[in-house]
């Protein structure tokens, strides 16, 4: 019997490329380095509109991962759903199946069109995340690294390695996944946890972390680029 995931991606047309290329491949990209995976097919019930194109600074707010990803020479792709509402990127969008809706389907996704290659998975709404962190993530050797920032692990800027996608589809397709947290899904997995002293190289964490799920956010957000020096 077809799972409800092979089902879902057979209607939403994921193409079926054996890696990631296209216009989001970086100059200076290396075929074994990780591939920064944006994921964007997540609903926004707190704003006005889609998550991804919120406008941040006169910017849509998923272009600032995708910038920090260019910065860091790393190649990105976008993962979302074929309803979600994107403003226009010039990288390649991936299309995730409409069901579960849950992040790991965004991340299967991406590592299912990596070719072999680590994924940074990176949620569309961290603005504030910087090219040397996602260098430093994506050269990590271990096969799972997810940042810890004020007790929490951030699994949506986390590394993912090639050799996790069979048992993330399993997961995935596996019951109660609509229940399950990010969080005790990488924690299930032994990860090689980033504490808050290793990350503070790249600036103050919790400023790094800060995701935007609301206009308050928003305007914090658009507070703290204001005083990053151009």
């Amino acid at each position: 019997m077809e799972s409800r995931r092979g089902q879902d991606q057979s209607r939403a047309g994921r193409p079926e490329a054996s890696g990631v290329v296209g216009p989001g491949r970086s100059e200076t990209d290396q075929p074994d380095r990780a591939v920064v995976a944006v994921l964007a097919g997540g609903s926004a019930t707190r704003l006005d509109g889609a998550k991804a194109a919120a406008v941040l600074a006169g910017r849509p707010l998923i272009e600032y991962p995708l910038q920090a990803a260019r910065e860091a020479g790393l190649t990105a792709v976008v993962v979302a759903k074929a309803g979600s509402v994107l403003p226009p990127v010039e990288v390649e969008t991936v299309i995730e199946p409409d069901r579960p809706s849950h992040p790991l389907a965004g991340i299967v996704t991406a590592l299912g069109r990596a070719g072999g290659r680590p994924i940074l998975a990176l949620a569309c709404d961290l603005p504030l995340v910087v090219p040397g962190l996602l260098r430093w993530l994506a050269d990590r050797p271990e096969r799972l690294v997810v940042p810890s920032v004020g007790g929490r692990l951030q699994p949506l800027a986390a590394r993912y390695g090639p050799d996790l996608l069979a048992d993330l589809e399993r997961i995935l397709d596996g019951p109660g996944i609509d229940s399950t947290s990010m969080q005790d899904l990488v924690e299930s997995l032994g990860p090689r946890v980033a504490t808050e002293n290793e990350l503070s190289r790249f600036g103050y964490p919790r400023r790094i972390f800060t995701n935007v799920n609301d206009a308050e956010d928003l305007e914090r957000a658009a507070a703290v680029l204001a005083d990053r020096p151009t």
